[in-house]
């Protein structure tokens, strides 16, 4: 029931499984897509800890990007931290006890073949726009992997278990029964909402692209490459 429930060992792994990583004394998570071979896709800030952390061959081997969709070595992933499987379908008893969000979902999974071939298009064109603790995080391009869902015409993401356990409304819901704070949690989930429709991956990453505005272009060459961010600066 409590945060150690989900624990699976690397054996029992499958490829398309959504795994996660406690973070911090358990104060986050850090969520992806295994893809078999020991590797795992997963969207990140590329400041945190999977990042600095692997094998003794993964840091002798400089990858080109660190941010955004990125796939690294399950120990990269995981970065000291404990494997969890997240759950999908699970019933609504099941739900309700869990104490902490981001663990699982009342949505179904879609196939292994479909969640994987969704990573690798969002990986090889990082296409799945910028980080954002609440709006758009790693537990969201997990889930989106396994379902294809997203909230609304707007595609608006940022409607997952663990934003919803940090957010505003849950800083009022801890004022209110377990109970109802999980009840709150539930109408919350992706797999409750009506308003939750499935949006091809090609469509999600288009509308990503739409979204960037020309500082965020800026500010990703920037990071990426110095040497070309001034050239950029000189041609305005």
């Amino acid at each position: 029931m409590g945060l150690f429930s989900n624990n699976i060992s690397r054996d029992n792994l499958k490829p398309g499984d959504h795994i996660y990583a406690w973070r911090n004394a358990y104060i986050y998570s850090h969520h992806g897509i295994y893809i078999g071979d020991g590797k795992a896709i997963h969207f990140t800030r590329g400041d945190g800890p999977s990042i600095r952390e692997g094998s003794f061959l993964d840091k002798i081997i400089k990858r080109s990007n660190t941010r955004g969709v990125i796939s690294s070595c399950l120990d990269c992933f995981l970065a000291g931290g404990n494997l969890h499987l997240f759950k999908y379908n699970v019933s609504l008893a099941t739900f309700t006890t869990k104490l902490r969000g981001g663990t699982c979902t009342i949505a179904p999974s879609d196939p292994s073949h479909e969640v994987i071939s969704r990573a690798k298009f969002l990986l090889l064109i990082n296409g799945f726009g910028d980080y954002h603790l609440f709006k758009n995080n790693c537990e969201d391009f997990a889930v989106y992997c396994k379902t294809s869902l997203v909230i609304g015409k707007s595609y608006v993401l940022g409607r997952n278990g663990q934003a919803n356990t940090v957010g505003a409304a849950a800083c009022v819901a801890r004022m209110l029964t377990p109970l109802v704070r999980n009840v709150i949690r539930l109408f919350s989930d992706v797999g409750m909402r009506r308003d939750a429709i499935k949006v091809p991956v090609e469509s999600l990453a288009a509308w990503r692209n739409k979204e960037d505005t020309f500082v965020t272009r800026k500010r990703r060459l920037q990071h990426t490459n110095k040497h070309s961010v001034l050239t950029f600066t000189n041609i305005l």
